[in-house]
This record gives C-alpha cells, structure tokens and sequence, in this order.
C-alpha cells in the first residue's frame, strides 16, 4: 500500500483510531523535512519497534529565533516523501500553519531547567516553541512510541521531561547521532556549509571525542574543554558557543565524573551554526558496558 499524506488532525486521529482498534501499535518520527540519512535511521527505528509509522513534517515557526533562518531552512516536500515511501512509512502528516496554530492561539509548553543554558542561552524562545510542537505532534498522533536523534541531546532530555510531566501515554526513545564517513553529525544545515568549511567541519566531532578519551583518562574537565575549544578555533572554527560537559539525565553541568556525562558543544563555522555531542562514562558504567 502506498504512503498516505495527512493534513488534518481530523483525519490523522481518524487513521490511528482504525490502528489502535485493529491492535496496531503506532510510532512517530517528528521531523521539519529536509531529510537525510539520520532522519531515516530513526524511521528504521520506528519500523523495528511498530507496526504503523507515521513520519511528521512541520517546519515550525515558532522555534526559529532568527526570520532569516526560517527563511532559508529547506524544503521539499516532494523529495521528502520519496524517501519516505522508499522506507514503507504507512503516513506523511505533513499539517499546515492553520491547522498547527489556528486563529487565537495562546497556549506555550516550557519546560524549565533542561531549557536552560547551553543551546536555551543562546536561543531565547527556542526550545519553548519546540516542546509546544512537539507536544501538539504527540497528541495529535496519539503514537504509542516518539523517535528523536541523539545529536539535539538538549532537545531529546526536554521532550522526555515534558512527556513524563504531562503524563502523555508514549515512549520517547533516542536514536544514536549517524554521522558522515568522517564523523561529522549528519544535519540539514550542513548543506551550507562552503567546500572548505565541509573539510573543517570534523573537527567538532574529533574534539568532543578527544575531550571525552581525557576526561575518561581522569584528566582536568576543566582542562579538557580549554583544550577543546581552543583546538576548534585553531580548526578554522570562527566561534565556539559552548563546550560544556553536563549530567546526562539532568543537564547540570558536571566537575567531578561519578555519573553517565554528556559533552555538549555549538559552534560557528562558516555562517553556520553546528552542534554535535558525546557521552562521557564514569569508570564503574564503562566496565557495565564491556
């Protein structure tokens, strides 16, 4: 059966009524489009957990601080969606403005703490407008399971906080970074990014992991992330936003390795903001994995 394209709520809550009746169990992967190979392991992911997977396409206005970028995002819905029917997806929800925020709209979800610092310092609304889609998305699908990438951890944390708060009946399961051959975190924005730039581009990826080998070698933290960031400047890096090692549960940020950490970084390279991140283990957690 072919892919079917959804652009009501009306008819999207009809369509996972019939699944759910049928014993059906349903997975979304919330996207804004421009999909590429990281988008679509989280697809094969769904595809492996569900028997219904619907992939949504939204590119929401609401969590773009900055009008030029929304301007510029990608998009192509056509392409989109050959690739999605390329991966058996049962449904394209891909709504309109109207129907995400009709006339008289007024209601924002925020999720405090996780939203703040790191990419929330720098982008004031953002992650406000994120957990109010997403929210919105969870219900309007009513999925039984929602797959997010790990590269936006930030964003991962908030919305498993906003489902548990909200008590919305779904699993929210992160789906590890893909990244290009060498290292880079596959992301729509990187399309922008200049021959010579592309060619730099790794090097956030290398300095997480290098960070991360130190400080899992018990090195300085503090030391660690001054030597990260410097060696992204040396790379051609314009601007380091942060490089911040975090709990990976609760985001604060971490001075002694006891708990499973995450490195978290954003930079600026060529006009293009990149971020990218690594999980940082203790000792004891890191003998539990071999």
């Amino acid at each position: 059966m072919s892919m079917l394209i959804v652009r009501t709520v009306t008819e999207m809550r009809s369509q996972v009524s019939q699944w759910h009746a049928d014993g059906e169990s349903v997975a979304v992967v919330p996207t804004m489009g421009a999909l590429h190979e990281g988008h679509l392991s989280l697809v094969r992911a769904a595809k492996g957990r569900a028997g219904r997977v619907i992939v949504t396409l939204f590119v929401n206005p609401t969590q773009f601080n900055n009008s030029e970028d929304l301007a510029t995002y990608p998009r192509d819905e056509s392409t989109d969606a050959g690739r999605l029917e390329a991966e058996h997806v049962d449904v394209l929800f891909a709504p309109d403005i109207d129907q995400m925020y009709p006339d008289g709209f007024a209601t924002e979800v925020t999720v405090s703490r996780l939203s703040e610092g790191l990419c929330g310092a720098h982008r004031p609304g953002h992650f406000d407008g994120v957990a109010t889609v997403v929210t919105k998305l969870l219900l309007q699908t009513q999925a039984d399971a929602a797959f997010f990438g790990e590269k936006d951890y930030q964003q991962l944390a908030i919305i498993r906080r906003l489902a548990l708060d909200l008590d919305i009946p779904v699993d929210i399961v992160g789906v590890s970074t893909v990244r290009e051959a060498d290292g880079l975190a596959m992301s729509s924005r990187n399309v922008r990014l200049s021959a010579m730039a592309r060619e730099q581009a790794p090097a956030l990826a290398e300095a997480l992991a290098r960070a991360g080998a130190s400080i899992e070698a018990g090195d300085s933290i503090v030391a660690s992330l001054e030597t990260a960031q410097g060696a992204l400047l040396k790379a051609g890096f314009a601007e380091v936003e942060y490089f911040e090692l975090r709990d990976a549960e609760t985001l604060e940020p971490v001075t002694a390795l006891k708990r499973p950490a995450r490195l978290l970084a954003a930079a600026w390279l060529d006009n293009v903001r990149l971020i990218d991140n690594m999980a940082v283990l203790p000792p004891m957690s890191r003998h539990q994995e071999h």
